[in-house]
């Protein structure tokens, strides 16, 4: 991504109350991420593999946060114990489907908390994303999110949606569609709210 690209992208967001960030690699994430956020607070993790990829719940659990983040459910009820808990969490950390240019953050989910929780409830909100998930428009990310992003996450998740032996979106109505809510964020009324950081690597689906 060129600088140009970047400074535009970064003022459109800013237009819309949201800070964005450069980061050339996932450490320097983390290391901004392990700054910022308080070590008495609770934190609430979107599933991502990007996080995944970082290791940011088990660096957050071994210095003393409390975290709420499925994966480490034991069984599928605490995992939804947990995914409501991060609801309400004092932070939430999230990677995304796609970012645009233009100022817009583009979310699919199966069941609707990541959504959730990055719209309303956490008084912050990081979002993690690698270049690959940039796009110009929102047109462009949604069908990137459909397209890419959704048949890998179903295979991810063992679901088995059309999609997954397609790799395209048939707009389909099946019961293990992955693609269930659409979110777009175009502005948020708290100022920096959320905060975007984009790495300089590809990440995630």
């Amino acid at each position: 991504m060129n600088e140009e690209k970047f400074y535009k992208l970064k003022e459109n967001f800013k237009n819309r109350n949201i800070e964005v960030n450069w980061f050339e690699t996932l450490g320097e994430v983390k290391s901004y991420i392990l700054n910022i956020v308080p070590v008495d607070c609770n934190i609430g993790i979107g599933h991502s593999a990007t996080l995944q990829k970082m290791g940011i719940t088990n660096s957050l659990l071994g210095r003393g946060n409390i975290v709420y983040d499925k994966e480490i459910g034991k069984n599928r009820e605490e995992s939804k114990i947990l995914k409501k808990k991060a609801l309400l969490a004092e932070w939430y950390i999230s990677g995304s489907n796609a970012v645009t240019v233009d100022g817009r953050i583009i979310n699919v989910d199966h069941s609707g908390n990541r959504v959730a929780a990055i719209s309303y409830g956490p008084d912050n909100v990081i979002i993690v994303v690698g270049i690959n998930k940039i796009t110009d428009t929102v047109e462009e990310g949604i069908k990137r999110v459909k397209n890419i992003a959704c048949p890998l996450n179903a295979k991810r998740a063992g679901y088995n949606p059309p999609c997954v032996e397609l790799n395209k979106c048939i707009d389909c109505a099946s019961k293990e569609r992955v693609c269930n809510i659409l979110s777009i964020i175009e502005g948020q009324s708290e100022e920096n709210r959320i905060k975007l950081c984009i790495v300089n690597e590809m990440c995630g689906f």
